[in-house]
């Protein structure tokens, strides 16, 4: 990026003046919009310095940005993203800025030839529903996000906090409110607790309850409440324990199976084998964390292995620098699989 294009801008985004090649003034127009991109005390402008090693000061509705030449350049598609996503009335967040960062800093990443031109601006994946709008945050969610729009069926597998769960469920809901699907299907093994659904007090429902919480979690982030609650009632969001969905077949509906690193090889080949005429399977879990008994063969990393070159399944692997939840849950991460050496999941076969 050089100075001229510093410069140049169109009238939506904000007005770039260059004094030189590692400083420039960005000017922008709504000065409401301004002070929400700054964050409160200048919070945003904080983690931009903190992250990108530039310097970032306020003044009024703009910002001057100094330091290295790649790094400003960052600063400044980031900023642009963000100014973007408030003018069409999203909000922005700390995580928000954190995700607009690593996407400005993976954009130079992959640019590996010298003679490669600077992308003048952020291009990220975005699923929207009526009530949000999520952008991605890291380049493995892009992937993600961008897989779940073309493949039939769509593994996502990695650690706690990348968002494969919130994702999945995003663009479930997505597709629903677009009339592309006609029902919602969440499944999950009942394994973590070491307890029969059967032993278990209440209903079905309540039974299964407890395990799901993570994917009502995120369709109550998706869709309002009552919406949810009168979609399950109809049977066009269905909880359906792993265990009873042999038989059926799963037309026009979005399918995600979550913690299926504690599936048995037979329950993922009688899952995957579920899938009917315009049906989406999403599969996520971490195969570091399977709860089987020792010796048993998690499903997911059979899967894994069987079907990587099967037209129309797409694997997107998550690692800890794609931890989104918080800071320290990555550096968690990286603890536990540095203290036990988590192996590939080629060679796992159950803990």
């Amino acid at each position: 990026m050089n100075a001229q294009e510093l410069v140049s801008s169109t009238a939506r985004n904000p007005k770039t003046a260059a004094s030189d090649a590692n400083h420039f003034i960005l000017t922008f127009e709504n000065n409401r919009f301004a002070s929400e991109l700054f964050g409160q005390f200048d919070q945003n402008l904080k983690l931009l310095e903190e992250r990108l090693h530039v310097d970032a000061r306020a003044r009024g509705n703009s910002v001057s940005i100094s330091g290295d030449l790649v790094a400003t350049n960052q600063a400044r598609r980031a900023l642009d993203f963000l100014y973007a996503r408030l003018q069409s009335g999203s909000s922005v967040e700390t995580s928000d800025v954190e995700g607009a960062i690593r996407m400005a800093v993976a954009a130079d990443d992959q640019l590996s030839l010298p003679t490669m031109e600077r992308k003048a601006k952020l291009s990220m994946a975005q699923i929207s529903t009526r009530k949000k709008t999520i952008a991605a945050r890291t380049p493995t969610q892009d992937s993600y996000m961008r897989a779940l729009e073309r493949a039939e069926l769509v593994f996502g597998v990695g650690p706690a906090g990348t968002g494969k769960t919130y994702l999945a469920v995003a663009h479930a809901c997505q597709l629903l409110e677009r009339g592309l699907i006609d029902r919602i299907i969440l499944s999950r093994p009942a394994v973590e607790a070491g307890e029969r659904l059967g032993f278990l007090p209440g209903d079905m429902k309540e039974k299964v309850d407890p395990y799901l919480r993570p994917l009502y979690d995120a369709l109550y982030d998706m869709m309002p409440g009552d919406k949810v609650e009168r979609a399950m009632t109809a049977g066009v969001i269905e909880i359906a324990p792993l265990a009873f969905m042999r038989g059926r077949t799963l037309a026009n509906a979005v399918v995600i199976l979550d913690e299926a690193q504690n599936t048995t090889s037979m329950q993922m080949k009688m899952f995957l084998t579920r899938l009917g005429e315009n049906g989406r399977m999403i599969v996520t879990g971490d195969p570091s964390q399977v709860d089987l008994p020792r010796g048993v063969k998690s499903g997911l990393v059979e899967a894994l292995q069987i079907l990587k070159e099967v037209e129309g399944v797409s694997v997107i692997r998550f690692k800890d620098v794609d931890v989104v939840r918080h800071p320290l849950v990555g550096r968690i991460v990286r603890a536990y699989d540095a203290q036990y050496a988590v192996p590939d999941e080629s060679e796992q076969t159950g803990r």
